[in-house]
């Protein structure tokens, strides 16, 4: 069990970086993909770097992605598990009045950047009769007013069903994280009553852990709401 790979996008900080340490404490061999390579660097030598590769990518290229599953495939030979969980928040003010260029950016990364690690990483799951992660969110099963970010969530979700689908019977997992309030660099200011990363983390990891018979479809996990009085 402890040559499992599994590749993070998102990596370098929060749930993909919390992510990361949970599975190297359970011995997983790991490709950590972001755009920033200095961070990925630094949790590289926390981790063991013997048993990291770091990858600088867009998710938004496919270029990127292509290149981080070759690199993934010649210095580990195999991908067991992905975790796509690279995504932005976008900009305050509703449909009416948001900014529509941090809309493009939103849009392209939580969306399309998730469709590209499939397709990137898909031919690799195939060999190993993989488990594919997809970080989508609370706000992607619940109506929240003129937020542009909980519909990149419910696509995400419509991603995790259709793959679903598309892949039955391959032997291939594919299991939606869908956290409530997190607090992560997601935010500028600290959210209150509200998940640690590592809790999303030990989600994931739960969900990888299982027998290759059980295919955990959806985990839904929010904060405990606080005491009253």
């Amino acid at each position: 069990m402890n040559d499992r790979v599994l590749l993070i996008t998102g990596a370098s900080s929060g749930i993909g970086a919390a992510t990361a340490r949970a599975a190297a404490r359970e011995g997983f061999r790991l490709v950590l993909a972001a755009r920033s390579r200095d961070k990925l660097t630094a949790l590289a030598q926390e981790l063991g770097p013997e048993k990291v590769l770091t990858v600088s990518c867009d998710v938004t290229s496919m270029d990127d992605q292509q290149a981080m599953v070759e690199e993934a495939l010649e210095r580990f030979g195999r991908i067991d598990a992905v975790f796509a969980n690279a995504g932005r928040g976008g900009s305050p003010g509703g449909f009416k009045g948001a900014d529509h260029e941090a809309w493009k950016e939103m849009i392209l990364t939580n969306i399309y950047g998730v469709g590209l690690t499939l397709q990137a990483c898909l031919p690799a799951l195939e060999h190993t009769r993989g488990h594919v992660l997809l970080t989508g969110s609370a706000a992607g099963r619940a109506t929240i007013p003129g937020s542009m970010y909980g519909a990149t969530k419910w696509a995400v979700t419509g991603i995790g069903y259709n793959l679903r689908e598309e892949l039955r019977g391959s032997g291939i997992r594919v299991t939606l994280i869908e956290p409530g309030m997190v607090d992560t660099p997601f935010f500028d200011e600290p959210p209150t009553h509200a998940l640690e990363d590592k809790d999303i983390a030990n989600a994931v990891l739960y969900a990888i852990d299982q027998p290759p018979h059980v295919d955990v479809n959806e985990i839904l996990v929010r904060p405990t709401p606080p005491l009253e009085g």
